[in-house]
């Protein structure tokens, strides 16, 4: 009996760490190192790709919509730290405009944010300023609005339409207004047709100060395997970097 009463506050102890781990996890983030990053991909979709991709969806939007603000290297880093929609009341008119479930459209379109901040939100969190929904969602809005893509293309006279583009069109215009080489990544041709379908451009911004950078540097290749995890990511089922060519700039099924 001594002994065991001996060993007591030792295994408390022990037990106590556990608990107090268990707790700082449900509060915030914990990370491992294999969950570093070094940029963010601000990913925006163009609606009506994305609708003749899954070819499930409604009459669909005019505007380009975010898909995801993406760290480069991690995904899910804390399963513990789940979703709350009340933490983003006050962003929800902006959320319901810029970031739609454009494949699920419905009055509760939470179940994308919460996909969106399970898998890169809790990654992207390792940083001050987005280290909270409220942060993370607030500041996806902010760069979105910051790179006003409607607008760049506008400018180009880039619109939609049933005549083809040269995929250097947008390549050209976009680095010129940016001054960075944007990531487009394209629907590649069914059977039948004859032209690739331009579904995603992704901008990157440095991790520190949210500054836009080249996605991808010469002494920063990525290896084959988070190759593959970010096309997977890209792409709802096919989408894959377009090819120089021509493409389509499909517009809305309601303007036919």
């Amino acid at each position: 009996m001594a002994e065991a009463r001996g060993a007591l506050p030792g295994w408390v102890s022990v037990l106590g760490w556990g608990l107090a781990l268990c707790c700082l996890c449900g509060a915030g983030p914990l990370w491992s190192g294999s969950h570093e990053w070094k940029k963010l991909i601000l990913t925006q979709h163009w609606p009506p790709t994305v609708c003749k991709e899954v070819n499930r969806c409604r009459d669909s939007l005019d505007y380009w919509t975010i898909h995801g603000l993406w760290p480069d290297r991690a995904e899910d880093c804390n399963h513990s730290w789940h979703f709350n929609l009340n933490e983003i009341k006050d962003l929800l008119r902006d959320m319901k405009i810029y970031w739609p479930d454009v494949i699920h459209p419905s009055s509760n379109r939470s179940q994308f944010w919460k996909h969106e901040w399970d898998k890169h939100g809790t990654c992207a969190a390792q940083v001050d300023a987005l280290n909270s929904e409220r942060k993370y969602f607030g500041k996806s809005l902010d760069l979105y609005k910051q790179i006003d893509l409607n607008s760049v293309l506008q400018k180009f006279e880039i619109k939609p339409s049933i005549n083809y583009y040269q995929l250097a069109d947008f390549k050209d215009a976009l680095t010129r207004i940016y001054g960075v080489v944007p990531k487009i990544q394209c629907l590649m041709p069914e059977q039948g047709e004859n032209v690739q379908t331009i579904g995603q451009i992704e901008l990157c911004f440095t991790k520190e100060d949210f500054h836009l950078r080249n996605c991808t540097e010469p002494e920063e290749q990525p290896s084959s395997g988070q190759e593959a995890r970010l096309a997977r990511e890209a792409s709802t089922h096919g989408m894959m970097v377009c090819e120089d060519g021509p493409i389509f700039y499909p517009p809305p099924k309601s303007q036919h």
